[in-house]
């Protein structure tokens, strides 16, 4: 199994721990997305000591107007190391509204930019002639315009909660070559797990709510989500 997106980095148990767990619970790969310059330089390190481990680098739409949003060669260098394998976590929130809208948009282009220059993945949602991943997914009425562009969606712990039956509707519908499975941790730990940090071990029980919700064989879905895993971020 792999989860697509976690922030080992930002975890308070150690890395080293975490990525140990994983693998006892049959997670044998992690994308470990780095926000922000010294993140992304901690996540390649930890990429680093573990076989199995990438890395995602990229400055989150909440530093927009700090000074990491002006470093962007600095990233292109970090980007350039083999195990990154994705530009992100990039976008836009206009929800918690941590940086103004303006400086959000021009931080996120030019990092679409740089995806599209060094041929990674991007965690976006613009139009773009690479390959993109909706980390979290969690907007229902985006299903047919990500479909339609060829979106990859990748569903985190919230898709277990009791009060998400729409999202897992979606689930449901959404073809099984664009499904992705991830932890977010630590954050959105999945139901069982609820109420406490989130790591990468857990995603065996989102992997296990997707089964339920499409009716399929979990090992078989986890064998399929892994594959396709392996072809949106080209990892061997």
């Amino acid at each position: 199994m792999i989860d697509t997106h976690a922030h080992l980095d930002a975890c308070a148990e150690p890395a080293d721990e975490l990525v140990e767990r994983a693998r006892e619970a049959g997670v044998d790969r992690i994308v470990s997305v780095g926000s922000g310059l010294d993140s992304c330089r901690d996540t390649l390190a930890i990429a680093g000591r573990h076989d199995g481990v990438f890395a995602a680098l990229g400055i989150h739409p909440h530093q927009a107007a700090e000074p990491d949003a002006a470093r962007l060669d600095e990233l292109r260098d970090l980007l350039a190391d083999e195990r990154a394998v994705a530009v992100g976590e990039t976008g836009l929130d206009f929800y918690r509204d941590y940086a103004p809208h303006d400086r959000q948009r021009e931080l996120f282009q030019r990092q679409l930019e740089l995806a599209a220059q060094l041929g990674k993945t991007a965690a976006a949602l613009e139009p773009f002639t690479g390959t993109v991943v909706l980390h979290c997914f969690s907007a229902p009425e985006l299903l047919p315009v990500a479909l339609e562009r060829g979106y990859y969606l990748s569903f985190a712990g919230n898709v277990t909660y009791p009060k998400a039956e729409e999202l897992r509707q979606v689930a449901r519908a959404a073809p099984g070559e664009r499904l992705l499975a991830e932890t977010d941790s630590p954050y959105l730990s999945p139901q069982p797990r609820r109420g406490r940090p989130n790591e990468p071990a857990n995603v065996v029980h989102t992997i296990a709510t997707l089964a339920e919700a499409r009716g399929e064989d979990a090992t078989e879905l986890a064998a399929r989500l892994d594959a396709n895993a392996s072809a949106a971020f080209g990892l061997a």
